[in-house]
């Protein structure tokens, strides 16, 4: 005791406090903190309140083409056809990105593809034609050089 009395005057006499000691190390702190994390009177992770469908492609255009004629029809906004059909409105933009560019990209395609090879094939006979005028010219100099004319 009279030992850390005299620690105590000479840390006030140089003008510092002596620092304090924790009864608990820094691996026992850690624990209680989790330990208090993990009590009971925490809230539980809420589980999900609606079923999870997946639907058959099927159900699927069905649902389509119920919000499609309804939006048509004018009987509402998007927001109340999807209601009404049952589904996010992030379900139904994701159902119809799927269902559309399968049958248009693959029509388009094929109309790109045989564009392309008929211009290909246009490009191709006229540069045959470039290079057979070019080696007639060619030709018909070396003949004149060669004296064979």
């Amino acid at each position: 005791m009279a030992e850390e009395n005299a620690v105590k005057t000479e840390a006030q006499e140089a003008g510092t406090e002596p620092k304090k000691v924790n009864a608990k190390p820094a691996a026992q702190r850690k624990k209680t903190k989790a330990a208090a994390k993990a009590t009971p009177s925490a809230p539980a992770a809420k589980a999900p309140t609606h079923k999870i469908r997946k639907y058959s492609e099927g159900e699927r255009a069905e649902k389509l083409v119920l919000i499609k004629s309804l939006l048509s029809a004018g009987k509402g906004t998007l927001k109340d056809a999807l209601k009404q059909a049952g589904i996010t409105e992030q379900t139904y933009y994701n159902w119809k990105k799927a269902a559309e560019p399968t049958s248009k990209d693959a029509a388009e395609r094929q109309i790109d593809d045989l564009k392309d090879l008929v211009e290909l094939e246009e490009e191709n006979k006229r540069l045959r034609k470039i290079l057979a005028d070019r080696l007639r010219a060619e030709n018909a100099e070396l003949r004149k050089r060669l004296g064979m004319d």
